[in-house]
């Protein structure tokens, strides 16, 4: 539970007057004053109310980000008869550590730094192919998938792709995801 005075915080921040919350919570304007100085201790329903309160004026102050507003456009990719040069290259020209594997425009799996690595200390690597050192494939999501959802798939998968009416379009990765989002906070609208 967040403390009295991280509530009046959220309410200044908010630039919501006093009167306005009380209102909204069903009490005086002297008894939220009286909670937001610490004066007397509010009940835990009551505490509630303005939490749900401050929450939905949040998330109307600050509109919910999507999928669209993080990715990274073009979609760069490797196709599954690359040659291993090929794929080194695009990683390499990018700045990329790993690429989706797309073929005709369906994504069948990844290739990573790693991957690659592994392959060139063969002695046959000038003949391995990305199909030859394939990894599992990136989740893909709507363009419209909410982008405060996104860190719980990027803990599991190095990378996101992103489809707009069915046809992808981008990719997020961590980097990307810290790019789109820095100094905006994500939080749910409570209920959703």
């Amino acid at each position: 539970m967040e403390s009295l005075a991280e509530l009046r915080r959220r309410r200044l921040a908010l630039g919501i007057p006093l009167g306005e919350l009380a209102r909204a919570v069903g009490r005086s304007t002297a008894t939220v004053s009286r909670i937001e100085r610490g004066r007397i201790r509010p009940s835990y329903d009551l505490v509630q109310k303005v939490v749900a309160y401050l929450d939905g004026r949040e998330a109307l102050a600050s509109p919910r980000l999507t999928t669209q507003d993080v990715l990274r456009r073009p979609l760069i990719s490797v196709e599954p008869s690359s040659s291993l040069a090929e794929a080194s290259r695009r990683l390499e020209a990018g700045g990329f550590s790993q690429l989706p594997v797309v073929e005709d425009g369906r994504p069948i799996g990844s290739v990573s730094e790693a991957s690659v690595l592994r392959a060139l200390q063969t002695p046959a690597s000038r003949r391995v192919r990305v199909r030859d050192i394939l990894e599992p494939s990136y989740p893909v999501v709507d363009a419209s998938f909410p982008a405060d959802l996104l860190p719980a798939l990027l803990t599991r998968y190095p990378a996101v792709l992103v489809a707009s009416r069915g046809v992808l379009d981008g990719i997020v990765t961590k980097a990307d995801l810290i790019r789109g989002l820095r100094g905006i906070a994500l939080r749910r609208p409570s209920g959703g």
